[in-house]
């Protein structure tokens, strides 16, 4: 029996990679990324070994060929599309005076248009099958704020309006549309961003309840629930998954 095909948009690394490895368990996968480089390849080794078939498709979400390509192999899987985890963006650490409203506008299209488009590629298939789980990856920092990160900001909290408005349209429909919140993820390129590592695992824990940094996996994990059939009753939520950093 065929499986239900799930998409992962940035499946290649950090939270993306361990979404598609908890995924790959129940669902063939449509996983995209940046590049076709080492860390997608791997990504792509461990959900083949976990069963699924993959599908990668390669490329800036923020560009026609890339969501054309996403579009393609969205049609050619329709009638068993399932989920879409709408999880690609970027973090750059850019000072308000330093944003111009080109840089403003580049942050709105990678952290919010994107994830716009590809909600709108899933939606006809989804209506078709009157069933479906759209789940974004937001930031806690859309309710506690943090100086250089205006943009990135901005666009996440856009991103859980859509969230909340798709979950009005889309649920007469059968569809469930929800956004985990993360916290204060490890990923291995923080060791090369943050000069006193050490004094930032500190500072990260004295403000959480739970003394240890999120994982992949932690997020990975609420992304798996949302879009097992015991969430089907949840929708147009914000599931914060955080250690206790951010308490609202």
């Amino acid at each position: 029996m065929s499986r239900p095909v799930a998409i992962v948009t940035g499946a290649g690394s950090g939270i993306g990679a361990a979404i598609a490895a908890r995924l790959a368990l129940r669902y063939d996968l449509i996983l995209t990324h940046l590049t076709g480089d080492d860390d997608l390849r791997s990504v792509v080794t461990r959900a083949e070994q976990a069963g699924a078939t993959i599908v990668p498709v390669t490329g800036d979400l923020t560009s026609e060929p890339t969501l054309d390509a996403l579009a393609l192999e969205t049609d050619h899987a329709a009638d068993r599309l399932a989920v879409l985890v709408s999880n690609a963006g970027a973090y750059p650490r850019i000072s308000w005076d330093s944003t111009d409203l080109a840089t403003f506008r580049q942050q709105v299209e990678i952290n919010l248009i994107t994830h716009a488009a590809c909600a709108q590629l899933v939606t006809a298939p989804l209506t078709a099958r009157k069933q479906g789980h759209i789940v974004a990856v937001s930031s806690v920092l859309t309710q506690l704020g943090r100086v250089d990160l205006a943009g990135y900001i901005s666009a996440k909290s856009g991103l859980e309006g859509l969230v909340r408005a798709l979950a009005r349209e889309l649920g007469p429909r059968g569809m469930t549309v929800n956004c985990v919140r993360a916290g204060s993820v490890e990923v291995p390129a923080e060791h090369a961003v943050v000069a006193d590592h050490d004094a930032m695992l500190g500072r990260q824990l004295d403000r959480q309840c739970i003394k240890r940094r999120g994982q992949p996996e932690d997020i990975a994990a609420a992304v798996d629930f949302l879009t097992s059939p015991g969430a089907g009753f949840i929708t147009g939520q914000c599931l914060t998954v955080d250690g206790g950093w951010c308490m609202t």
